[in-house]
């Protein structure tokens, strides 16, 4: 199974997964350049993976089910309707030789999901988890969302994290921010600026360069506790407290 993402919108990756003759995307926000991409390599569209609800992940949902009749695969959400098989935490599909399970993770939206592959260490995580960052809460509340990226982070480390955004050097600026003396984190950064510089993804990560480097699954970190106090931030020392503190602080950063 080959992995690539679609670039779409102006920072979104949709992920192209395909074995040299059928393929499968993951949150298609928009139909064309999937269609385009799938026609410079001669693929057929099998199916579609889908985290959550939001339009600039399921916008192309209808477009891609007209042209090719693929399947849909997705959360439990009537709210969208190409949806053919709903999948909810612990249940699996196989698709290309492989077998995903499904990690219930809400918080960014209470239908999100993630698909995961042991096999191809590969995590499809949508909006939940970034490069350097998470998701904004939108219909969940932090204890939910932190629990969801424990439940992220517990995946071993060598698992390659798809995420849906280009947002890794702007969560990058505010996780120097937040951890100033993180060399692991500095390093990255450095990183990730030269491959943005070469226009290349920063994405997929790691657990493993998460664990080390993302502020909001290092809640733990004395550094990090220590610039929530100093900016007057910090009124829960607990790691959720600590979570929810960063988060808020990164919504206004």
């Amino acid at each position: 199974m080959q992995i690539e993402p679609i670039p779409a919108f102006n920072d979104n990756y949709i992920w192209l997964l395909d074995d040299g003759v059928a393929a499968w995307v993951v949150d298609p926000g928009d139909a064309e350049p999937v269609l385009a991409r799938l026609a410079s390599r001669s693929l057929s569209l099998a199916g579609i993976l889908v985290t959550h609800h939001h339009p600039d992940h399921v916008g192309g949902l209808q477009k891609l089910v007209e042209k090719t009749g693929c399947r849909v695969l997705g959360p439990k959400n009537p709210s969208i309707k190409q949806i053919s098989e709903t999948f909810a935490e612990g249940d699996t599909a196989d698709l290309l030789g492989c077998r995903f399970k499904v990690l219930a993770v809400p918080g960014h939206t209470l239908d999100h999901i993630a698909w995961y592959c042991e096999s191809a260490k590969a995590l499809f995580c949508g909006d939940t988890l970034f490069a350097g960052g998470c998701g904004r809460i939108f219909e969940g509340d932090a204890p939910m969302m932190y629990a969801s990226l424990e439940k992220l982070a517990a995946l071993p480390a060598d698992t390659r994290v798809y995420c849906a955004h280009e947002y890794t050097l702007a969560n990058l600026d505010f996780a120097r921010t937040a951890e100033p003396h993180n060399s692991e984190l500095l390093a990255r950064d450095t990183h990730c600026r030269l491959q943005r510089q070469r226009g290349e993804p920063t994405v997929p990560s790691t657990v493993g360069m998460e664990r080390a480097t993302n502020p909001f699954l290092r809640p733990h970190s004395s550094d990090i506790v220590a610039s929530l106090r100093a900016s007057g931030r910090l009124q829960d020392t607990s790691e959720v407290g600590v979570f929810a503190a960063l988060r808020a602080w990164k919504d206004n950063f």
